[in-house]
């Protein structure tokens, strides 16, 4: 670890915003030295309960967190944002409309919300946000919002980084037959039928009712309806979360968190092999065992398993 990455962890773990962000920005990045970085972060985390928002766009994802954040705030909790947006096509970066839709948020000293590019990542979260997430816990937030892009039918991946997660639905819309298209229904622990002012709203419950009369779940998720705009059941979503919070106890908790560990170091392992796999070296031996599978000396599966096999002996 370099004297300036070591200087950088101090003023983190003094609380320096300035370089919490700038550690994100690394994770983000992948720049040099960043994995050490988490390596010496990790002892610091499981302080932080994480809440996923997720649901398709324009359900109002953002609006209901700018309106539960202050709930949280006033019982004197510390709360980070991750907030994906799609990936700008001039920066690359994020587009920042959560920010746009947070400004009351941005002066409170304790809320921190960092805008993530998904950058081609289809599971809803930037493939960074696992880990800018334990960033984020290590520096001591004592409650991490990850709310998700809404692409639809890929965002099962939020269920891999939070602790409760939300389903967000609008009524008229044909959320709730998406949601079951998307396998969202077996992975959301709240419902939230936002927008609810606008009719329907009664009709989209019963269905939702009725699909989870048909389920065999230890937990019964509650179906919320709010009005984000108009602050209309936002304690009660709260509640809702909190109660599910209480369902899982410590012993669930933990089991959720297991799992969730599991898949975040099956991830890292077939990134590591994937890297190995595709370096100089692999791509030519890909080649080769290409041409010796084109000429029916081998079937894929055999050439799979050489290449494999010379990936281990390097």
């Amino acid at each position: 670890m370099t004297q300036t990455t070591d200087q950088l962890l101090k003023r983190f773990f003094a609380e320096d915003t300035i370089a919490l962000a700038k550690i994100i920005s690394l994770i983000e990045n992948r720049a040099p030295g960043y994995q050490e970085i988490l390596d010496a972060l990790y002892p610091k985390t499981g302080g932080a309960y994480r809440i996923g928002i997720t649901g398709p766009p324009g359900a109002g994802k953002s609006s209901l967190v700018d309106k539960l954040t202050p709930l949280y705030r006033a019982e004197g909790k510390r709360v980070a944002i991750i907030a994906c947006d799609p990936t700008s096509p001039f920066s690359g970066g994020a587009l920042l409309g959560d920010r746009i839709r947070m400004q009351d948020l941005i002066s409170d000293d304790g809320v921190y919300i960092r805008s993530m590019a998904t950058r081609g990542s289809l599971g809803g979260l930037a493939q960074s946000a696992h880990e800018v997430a334990l960033a984020l816990d290590a520096f001591g937030f004592d409650l991490i919002l990850l709310e998700t892009i809404g692409v639809g039918q890929v965002e099962v991946d939020i269920v891999q980084a939070a602790d409760t997660v939300v389903l967000v639905l609008v009524p008229q819309s044909g959320d709730v037959v998406q949601a079951m298209k998307a396998g969202l229904m077996e992975i959301a622990d709240v419902f939230c039928v936002n927008k609810a002012d606008q009719g329907e709203a009664d009709i989209a419950v019963k269905n939702l009712q009725t699909m989870l009369s048909l389920a065999m779940r230890d937990w019964v998720p509650p179906i919320v309806k709010t009005v984000a705009l108009t602050n209309q059941g936002i304690e009660q979503l709260k509640e809702a979360i909190e109660q599910h919070r209480a369902f899982l106890g410590e012993e669930g908790l933990r089991a959720r968190r297991r799992e969730r560990l599991r898949a975040f170091l099956r991830r890292l392992i077939e990134d590591e092999l994937r890297a190995s796999l595709w370096d100089g070296e692999g791509l030519k031996d890909l080649e080769r065992q290409l041409e010796r599978v084109w000429a029916k000396e081998l079937s894929p599966h055999q050439a799979a398993r050489e290449l494999l096999k010379a990936t281990a002996r390097r």
